[in-house]
């Protein structure tokens, strides 16, 4: 009895502290809401018209800045030692608002009370409470598996993003081929690229997007080609900035290099394509041996002993 009314102020105290946090997160959106249908009946209603804003009016005006804002107000820190690690593993995510780190560590530390609160809920529905050395261990995997579960999500992410850059920078490469064969500079064959794969490849778009606006905001071409290599994560986006930079520097030609290395990449996607061609076999082989297998010596062996059995009740 003891345990079971202690379980239940657990459960209430997790409850309590779960609709504060969603009533701290969704306070801000309403009352932004209110604040705007307040103005626009002051100013005879009308429909709103969505415009771009500035960098600086939408880190204020989102609802997760304000939130975190008003947490780190209350005296909570949400910075991290490894701060620079985390928002390279954001970056590449595809995670680049300013306040993404201070979310991810948000995130984490609600996810150590989330999942033990959410498995004693499941225990007190069903009511099935174990000892309480397994209780404890149950516990302990649900908080790790809480401040974990968002570097999961983030790993995952940051793979299917690099799958997908490293499957059509071949195609963009073969393009910034042509663009440089036509008679364009290097930095309005970037502007080009990005422009014309917007459809195709977006992610690889926008990396070449960053690029040319950060060449025509002042910074040097090398600063501007080993941050995309570092936005992207992938070594084989890090080659081709050193060899633009390196032809760059020593005057040789960047079409000749840029042709040589597309056929290079071309050939490393299919040696990829043919590599997962031939792992299908493997992977087949697992069901076929756990399904088929059984069955098809239940198949063949039934009928025989079947016939065995029959023999032996004549003998009898």
């Amino acid at each position: 009895m003891v345990s079971a009314s202690l379980a239940n102020m657990v459960v209430m105290g997790l409850v309590f502290f779960a609709v504060v946090l969603v009533v701290l997160a969704l306070a801000p959106a309403l009352l932004g809401r209110t604040g705007i249908k307040d103005r626009l009946a002051a100013q005879g209603g009308g429909a709103a018209i969505d415009t771009p804003g500035s960098i600086r009016a939408d880190q204020v005006n989102s609802m997760w800045a304000r939130l975190l804002a008003e947490i780190e107000s209350r005296g909570l820190n949400l910075t991290d030692d490894a701060s620079q690690k985390i928002a390279d593993k954001l970056t590449r995510a595809g995670f680049e608002q300013p306040y993404a780190q201070r979310a991810y560590t948000l995130a984490r530390a609600v996810g150590t009370l989330v999942m033990p609160g959410l498995l004693i809920t499941f225990m007190s529905i069903t009511g099935q409470w174990p000892s309480v050395a397994k209780l404890y261990m149950m516990l302990l995997g649900a908080v790790v598996f809480g401040l974990y579960l968002p570097a999961i999500i983030v790993s995952s992410r940051a793979s299917e993003r690099a799958k997908e850059i490293l499957n059509g920078f071949p195609d963009t490469l073969d393009l910034l081929l042509v663009c440089l064969e036509a008679g364009l500079g290097i930095d309005a064959a970037f502007s080009r690229v990005g422009s014309e794969i917007t459809t195709s490849h977006p992610l690889l778009a926008r990396l070449f997007a960053q690029v040319s606006l950060e060449l025509r905001a002042g910074r040097s071409r090398e600063a501007a080609l080993r941050l995309m290599a570092k936005k992207s994560g992938l070594t084989e986006i890090t080659a081709f900035t050193t060899l633009i930079i390196q032809s760059d520097k020593l005057g040789a030609s960047v079409a000749q290099a840029l042709r040589i290395y597309a056929a290079e990449m071309r050939e490393q996607r299919r040696m990829r394509a043919e590599e997962k061609a031939h792992r299908i076999p493997v992977l087949l082989s697992i069901p076929l041996v756990c399904f088929m297998l059984p069955t098809m010596i239940a198949v063949l062996l039934l009928p025989a002993g079947i016939n065995m059995k029959n023999q032996m009740a004549e003998l009898d």
